[in-house]
């Protein structure tokens, strides 16, 4: 594998400090764990070596390889080849309920582990293979990261779909679906008695204790420029959807996307932002960012007009955006800041009636961190957030088979009845 010329180096995102390729560390030096690293790229490169019109002919984010700062993993035929590639619906009964008349649903749920983080987890194996981290030859070969669920069961998933071999730290009320995936892809899953942001600190501290590769979300680069190819693929797809005329794409107006950590709202706009750079859209839409009333540190730093994160001690039952400090949240903010946005916050009351909503409207099965997003929208159309013909895309970060238990409140109960026609004539009244 080929590191390509277009990866120029990285970009402290707090201070601007800059770093070549070779690079070797996670963050900026200067600011500790919280210095996160943005990707550079030669747009020029980029800009001549590819078009919109011609990129590789790929049902997956490896489509777009030419943007990406990894070389092709080869891998053809596994899941890590298959990440990417979701569906976007056009959303038309939710719609017509909230008076939109251009409404989109982008199902992330439908990724080889049913999660938006099998993007990320792609693009870490990948880079991890490329700079030999990644190979197995021990356990100082190994990948870690720190999850409440889906980022371990995408890293595991990738990882063995290659052979190589991962270690989750995961808090141990992880939902049982999720912990189930962990185990069943082969990795050797951790439970900590503590929370998300606790596993993180220990995974970090067990990385370079023992040497291992980190994917941990926001800490690694390479975590966002897998997650951007959801804007890349969102803008293509409205394109072919609409017939709109011109070379490049067209962008929607506005995405909604949950915020947990921050990686992911931050990595959908690092992918606007790159094909605004090389001229493929012609603007960058406004990303309105949707977190749990009981998780809401960004949101809260957002509505105080300020860049200082302060952790919350955060309860919900969207355990995927269940986050006391957002270790990407400076630049989800100011993602939201730059493009004129917004945040929103949620009950997990909303949360549990936009999954029925998703379902019974839309056919779209979604966890409550993706469905979490939804129901900002809600809440964003009732404040007049949105215009009723703005295009709108809302993104579903994960299945709802990763929360059965979350589907179950939101759903219902069905009747039990007798076996007769009777039963079911009365059951139908």
């Amino acid at each position: 594998m080929t590191i390509p010329p277009h990866f120029l180096g990285y970009r402290c995102s707090l201070c601007g400090e800059t770093f070549d390729r070779d690079y070797a560390g996670y963050v900026c030096p200067a600011h500790g764990d919280l210095g996160n690293l943005d990707v550079e790229l030669d747009y020029a490169a980029i800009g001549a070596a590819v078009s919109p019109r011609a990129l590789p002919a790929e049902a997956s984010l490896w489509r777009y390889l030419p943007l990406l700062p990894v070389g092709d993993p080869g891998f053809v035929g596994t899941p890590l080849r298959a990440a990417g590639g979701t569906p976007l619906y056009r959303a038309t009964r939710l719609g017509a309920a909230l008076g939109l008349t251009n409404l989109w649903l982008k199902d992330d749920g439908r990724n080889p582990t049913a999660s938006f983080k099998d993007r990320a987890s792609a693009v870490v194996v990948a880079r991890a293979r490329e700079i030999g981290a990644g190979v197995p030859r021990g356990l100082e070969r190994v990948v870690v990261t720190a999850s409440t669920g889906n980022a371990g069961a995408a890293l595991a998933g990738m990882a063995g779909a290659v052979g190589q071999p991962v270690v989750i730290f995961a808090p141990e009320t992880a939902p049982p679906a999720k912990v189930a995936q962990l185990l069943i892809f082969g990795a050797r899953v951790l439970l900590v008695r503590g929370n998300y942001d606790q596993a993180f600190d220990l995974s970090l501290a067990a990385a370079r204790e023992f040497g291992w590769y980190v994917r941990n979300t926001g800490y690694n680069a390479f975590t966002a420029e897998g997650k951007k190819t959801a804007a890349f693929e969102m803008c293509e797809q409205l394109t072919a959807a609409t017939n709109a005329p011109g070379p490049g794409w067209a962008a929607p107006d506005v995405v909604f996307v949950s915020v947990g950590d921050g990686n992911i709202l931050s990595g959908l706009h690092k992918g606007l932002v790159d094909l605004a750079a090389l001229g493929w859209i012609n603007r960058v839409p406004r990303l309105i960012g949707v977190q749990a009333e009981g998780s809401a540190a960004c949101a809260r730093a957002w509505a105080d007009g300020c860049e200082t994160i302060a952790p919350v001690s955060a309860n919900t039952l969207a355990d995927s955006i269940n986050v006391d400090l957002p270790r990407d949240g400076l630049r989800a903010v100011r993602a939201v800041r730059t493009t004129r946005g917004a945040f929103v916050t949620v009950s997990d009351e909303a949360i549990l009636e936009a999954i029925a909503a998703l379902g019974r409207d839309a056919a779209v099965f979604a966890e409550p961190a993706g469905a979490a997003a939804y129901a900002g929208l809600v809440q964003a159309a009732q404040r007049g957030l949105v215009r009723a013909n703005e295009t709108i895309v809302v993104v579903n970060t994960g299945s709802g088979l990763k929360d059965v238990k979350a589907a179950r409140q939101a759903a219902g109960r069905p009747q039990v009845i007798d076996l007769s026609l009777e039963a079911v004539r009365r059951a139908l009244v």
